[in-house]
């Protein structure tokens, strides 16, 4: 119950400092900001963040498709076409060799 006080405490000491500071200090805090995100370092940090994201995502793609057949086909024979468990055959090439075909 004391953490829920001190947080709408917060929320009014906020709303009153912000409702004092007005507009003015609102638009001088955007242009501020603004300026800061379109800044030379941060565009390049961005970008180099950016180019980081799409190689560890293209290769955790590529890991995750060079494993994934053989653990879908050994976990779900049947809902890839091998043979059911209780048959003798575990069904897992059956499911590759789909993969292998190109779907």
């Amino acid at each position: 119950m004391g953490t829920r006080i001190t947080f709408v405490a917060g929320l009014a000491v906020g709303y009153v400092l912000g409702a004092k500071a007005g507009r003015d200090r609102y638009e001088q805090l955007r242009k501020a900001g603004r300026s800061f995100v379109e800044s030379a370092p941060v565009q390049s940090a961005g970008h180099a963040a950016a180019g980081f994201g799409r190689d560890a995502g293209g290769k955790a793609v590529q890991k995750i498709g060079e494993h994934l057949p053989e653990r879908v086909g050994r976990h779900l024979p049947e809902k890839f076409g091998g043979q059911h468990s209780h048959n003798g055959h575990n069904g897992a090439s059956a499911a590759n060799g789909r993969y292998d075909e190109g779907l």
